[in-house]
């Protein structure tokens, strides 16, 4: 394949760099800090997992969807009215997150580097528009791509616009990433073909199981990023 110049859609929390950690981080200290007497950390967790889902429906993605989040599971489970200054605390929880500087994943770069003098390379990422593309220029990998997509929403319509926008060939089109709900399964659905990256720390709202490839449509597995190099 690597002869065959082919165009790569590649997404970028989690798959170019560490991003649900810091969530991860922020939701463990939330939960120390409710510290509820009759719900378990999990069940807390479970909670907060179905605000989340309601607070994307109307505010999106993103770090003040989240907070929200956060705060409205307080107001849910606490006993205590939420103050001005537990607003603050809360709040802290989310800054804190913001505040982390752009961790790049094992030899993404290089392999960045490499991809970029084989194919067509679109940078393809859902979430706020500020906050997506701050990462893209802190990260310093805006250069390998041709284009950066930013959008709301990663579902079967959303590929077939970026790849009718970019007047993209279907079974040279590829869509890269680790979440099987947001970068493979719609992807597949739009007739693309998808390449799986696995991250241990993928947030539970992007479970989902890998819907099979229907021909010509093709699915690779990998196990890191680099392995990229020896596919295409």
């Amino acid at each position: 394949m690597s002869g065959n110049p082919q165009t790569l859609l590649i997404d970028a929390d989690d798959t170019l760099w560490e991003n649900n950690i810091y969530f991860e981080r922020a939701i463990a200290d939330f939960i120390s800090f409710l510290n509820h007497r009759e719900r378990s950390p999990a069940e807390i967790r479970e909670i907060l997992n179905d605000v989340e889902r309601e607070c994307i429906v109307t505010h999106g993605y993103g770090l003040p969807s989240f907070t929200r989040s956060l705060v409205r599971t307080f107001e849910r489970l606490s006993v205590e009215p939420i103050t001005p200054a537990l607003h603050e605390t809360i709040h802290g929880f989310a800054r804190a997150i913001a505040e982390q500087p752009v961790q790049m994943l094992p030899r993404v770069t290089e392999t960045l580097e490499y991809l970029r003098k084989r194919h067509l390379l679109i940078l393809v990422t859902k979430g706020n528009f500020q906050e997506q593309s701050g990462k893209v220029e802190r990260s310093g990998v805006k250069h390998f791509f041709q284009h950066v997509e930013i959008v709301p929403e990663k579902n079967a319509s959303t590929y077939e616009k970026i790849t009718g926008q970019h007047r993209l060939v279907s079974d040279r089109t590829w869509m890269i990433g680790n979440s099987p709900k947001s970068d493979i399964n719609p992807a597949l659905a739009a007739g693309l073909n998808a390449v799986f990256v696995p991250h241990d720390e993928t947030w539970v709202l992007e479970h989902e199981d890998l819907a099979e490839a229907k021909p010509p449509a093709r699915l690779l597995v990998l196990t890191s990023f680099a392995e990229l190099a020896k596919h295409f």
